[in-house]
């Protein structure tokens, strides 16, 4: 491996690399690596091989935990922190900004203007530069924003639109009590107990029948805005003291309206959507805002309506309105609209001009929210610091790649190190610096293989990324599959897709591409509807299996099931009276009481965040004392859901249900992840694989449409052909496969191919080819056809 020779420690000069001795964290395996500062360098890595371990979990998790250490305790507090990584030492690491796919929890009122801050510079150029109608006050920018008290129109409170409900809606079934469960639009648990308890208390009957309970009752019950406080009397439950307390009464509509508004749950937002139905308000029209700063204009437009164009239309808005702005405007019009129009010149460098600055962040896509966020970043004017990416190609087209390279490259000229986790071919071999890790992945990886200039991979043998960066030729045609019958889809009138049609054969693998925003995933999304012609649709998304740290590999497949009855089955369960619930960590019983199976416990600490620690009395183990005596071929439950996919594989070979499960999951190339994996600790492509591997040992009844968007995202070359080799699988069994998909040789390798496009937004939306490979590959006005017809080996449209 190439390593610089300069010793760890030495004069006051500063050390050029960023040393790393002894990293353990996750799968690596005491790691040593130096990486150049002041330069790009690329993580790569079969996927599960460490890569992302030693880029985020180690070098960006230092940096946090040394910025940590400098912010005052009681503000610590505030900050949510991860734990210190497992790592000898670390030298000459600079302080750190990373920059995941992972979203945060978007709210409705998140858009691109908002994570941008463009909407900040809009607010500030009306609130300085507007046009305001005679003798109206000037507003501060504040009075611009939707998301203030200054700003929101009252109606909607700067939603847009109204959501109301109805007594339908609200009581599904007027024949049950209340206590039956009458309002399905209550919370469950708790919660909803409390509400009932409270209704009691007021003296309303919750035992009789709704539609049984007077009128002026039930629109209390659901409409009150009255939030009356009781005290209540619970009922006593077996082994259970529960004392009075104070009751506050929340109607089901002030229940369900504020849910919709203000949950970071997008599960819980959608169970409150359900009981709504909205419009656009009739006060603001859907612009947000309230009538005072709708009357103010820059151009001639309100700022509701320069906010919904496109931001290539925005910017040559700006540009024609600063020249004309009043004299008395003319100077801040000019330094605010400049500021702007170079802001929206970034991120429409990014390919994401189609974009409007009133687009809700949760319609984005993760590549398009990681590609704003790095606009943003270019002007921070930070210098000397880290940028840690994860797969920034992810979701680009392969004609937009060149744009993201170029950001790449302003970052590092501007002064920064830019550490990259990255899969696509393009991106690594722009790297300065190439840091591969494997060779394979879980316990077969977690070693460096090559840390140098990308050339120098070349003589690494057992590097998986070395076959495809450099040996590789075009991929070719390979025969196509004789359709079974043809699918006709549309017309499609949905977001920018404008009466589109479109036909997909059946028994076929067809591939959906087209620039970043053309309408890929929508025309997907059309797929997943009730189709004619379909016997079963499986739609294959990279959503989590599951949100908390109970859900995992294991309990998504229904393996954990298995392995329980496995458990119960021995000859010690059966003597103690033990089925196979008492191997659950998630009920009483078998679990550790302590911790309630969650295998650790939190501690506060005075002045500092709550911390977390291993359960002091099952160790992690989750389950308590009693359960773990039982074994099967000599390891407790714990310790069988601790085996990687791999060692279950021949621990259980003796049973065919569990073989099954397990057979399926090695199949997609998930022989490393351990079978109590936490849902929380997937990626995206990891979790998508799990959802495909459950498909693939089901017992396949009839045609079935799988859809999968972007399957590819977040996999290694490598295990792009374990998965494909899958997807083949299924359509040569007779079933049908669409992908969306940017990986040109995957599309090389599809049956049938849908071009969407030219563009993105309302630039696309259209079918611009579809046909055989070979066929879009020669089409005129693709921006496809090129980079198909070089993964073909065929000559580009227009030259040869």
């Amino acid at each position: 491996m190439h390593r610089p020779d300069a010793p760890l420690s030495g004069p006051a000069v500063r050390d050029p690399f960023v040393r790393v001795r002894g990293a353990r964290e996750h799968n690596l395996r005491a790691v040593d690596v130096d990486v150049p500062r002041d330069a790009l360098t690329v993580f790569t890595g079969v996927s599960g091989s460490g890569k992302s371990s030693l880029a985020f979990g180690t070098l960006y998790a230092e940096a946090q935990r040394r910025y940590m250490e400098s912010v005052a305790p009681y503000a610590r507090r505030l900050i949510q922190q991860a734990g210190a990584p497992k790592v000898a030492e670390i030298t000459g690491l600079p302080p750190a900004v990373s920059l995941e796919q992972r979203r945060s929890s978007p709210t409705s009122r998140s858009s691109v203007g908002t994570v941008t801050t463009l909407s900040n510079s809009l607010r500030m150029l009306f609130s300085r530069a507007g046009a305001y109608p005679a003798g109206a006050e000037r507003l501060d920018s504040d009075a611009f924003s939707p998301n203030t008290a200054a700003g929101a129109c009252p109606a909607c409170h700067g939603l847009g639109r109204t959501h109301s409900t109805s007594e339908e809606l609200l009581v599904p079934d007027p024949g049950l009590s209340i206590r039956e469960g009458a309002i399905a639009a209550w919370p469950g648990a708790w919660q909803g107990k409390n509400l009932r308890d409270v209704l009691d208390a007021l003296g309303y009957d919750v035992d009789r029948p709704w539609r049984e309970l007077a009128a002026a009752e039930r629109e209390w019950i659901l409409f009150t805005d009255e939030q009356p406080v009781v005290t209540v009397h619970p009922v006593r439950e077996a082994g259970r003291i529960q004392r009075p307390y104070q009751g506050t009464y929340t109607s089901a509509r002030r229940h369900v309206l504020r849910t919709f508004a203000e949950s970071r749950s997008p599960a819980l937002r959608a169970k409150a959507e359900a009981f709504l139905t909205s419009a656009a308000c009739p006060v603001c029209g859907g612009s947000r805002l309230r009538p005072e700063a709708l009357a103010v204009t820059f151009g001639g437009r309100s700022i509701a309506e320069l906010a919904a164009l496109p931001l290539t239309e925005l910017d040559g808005a700006l540009a024609a309105a600063a020249a004309g702005a009043p004299e008395a405007a003319g100077e801040a019009a000019r330094v605010l609209v400049g500021d702007l129009r170079a802001r929206i010149a970034l991120v429409a460098g990014m390919g994401l001009g189609y974009l409007s600055l009133d687009r809700a962040t949760p319609t984005l896509a993760g590549g398009e929210l990681q590609r704003l966020r790095l606009a943003t970043q270019l002007r921070s004017g930070l210098f000397g610091v880290v940028y840690v990416l994860d797969e920034p190609s992810a979701g680009l087209h392969p004609a937009d790649t060149e744009a993201l390279l170029a950001v790449l490259d302003r970052l590092k000229a501007a002064g920064n190190s830019v550490f990259v986790v990255e899969h696509h071919l393009g991106v690594v071999r722009h790297a300065d610096w190439l840091v591969d890790v494997g060779p394979a992945a879980g316990v077969h990886g977690g070693r460096v293989l090559y840390s140098g200039p990308p050339a120098g991979l070349a003589e690494v043998a057992e590097s998986a990324t070395r076959r495809y960066l450099f040996a590789r030729g075009p991929v070719g045609e390979r025969a196509a599959r004789e359709p079974s019958g043809w699918l006709a889809v549309g017309p499609v009138q949905r977001h920018n897709l404008r009466g589109l049609r479109a036909r997909v054969p059946l028994g076929a693998l067809t591939a959906v591409t087209g620039v970043s925003g053309s309408g890929k995933s929508t025309l997907a999304a059309e797929l997943t509807a009730d189709l004619p012609g379909v016997g079963r649709l499986a739609a294959v998304d990279q959503k989590p299996i599951g949100r908390t740290p109970r859900s995992n590999l294991a309990t998504y497949t229904g393996l954990f099931d298995v392995v329980r009855r496995v458990f119960a089955d021995e000859e010690e369960a059966r003597a103690r009276g033990y089925r196979a619930g008492r191997f659950s960590f998630n009920v009483p019983g078998g679990r550790c009481e302590t911790c309630q199976g969650e295998g650790f416990v939190s501690v506060e600490l005075l002045f500092l965040p709550s911390t977390y620690a291993p359960c002091p009395d099952c160790g992690g183990a989750r389950y308590g004392p009693e359960t773990l005596r039982v074994r099967h071929r000599g390891l407790s439950i714990a310790q069988v859901l601790e085996l990687t996919v791999e060692a279950a594989a021949e621990f259980f070979a003796g049973s065919p249900a569990a073989s099954r499960s397990l057979a399926a999951l090695l199949e997609v190339g998930l022989g490393y992840l351990r079978l109590g994996e936490p849902a929380t600790e997937l990626s995206g492509g990891e979790a998508q694989r799990i959802k495909l591997a459950a498909e693939l040992q089901r017992t396949r009844r009839g045609h079935t449409l799988y859809v999968l968007d972007e399957p590819t995202t977040g996999l290694h070359p490598a295990d792009v052909e374990v998965l494909m080799r899958q997807l083949h699988g299924l359509v040569d069994a007779g079933n049908t496969v669409v992908v969306v998909e940017h990986d040109m040789d995957v599309v090389a390798g599809a049956d049938w191919v849908v071009d969407l496009g030219p563009g993105g937004g309302d630039e696309g939306g259209r079918v611009v080819a579809e046909g055989p490979p070979r066929a879009v590959a020669a089409a005129a006005g693709s921006r496809t056809a090129p980079y198909l017809a070089r993964a073909l080996g065929l000559p580009e449209p227009g030259r040869g």
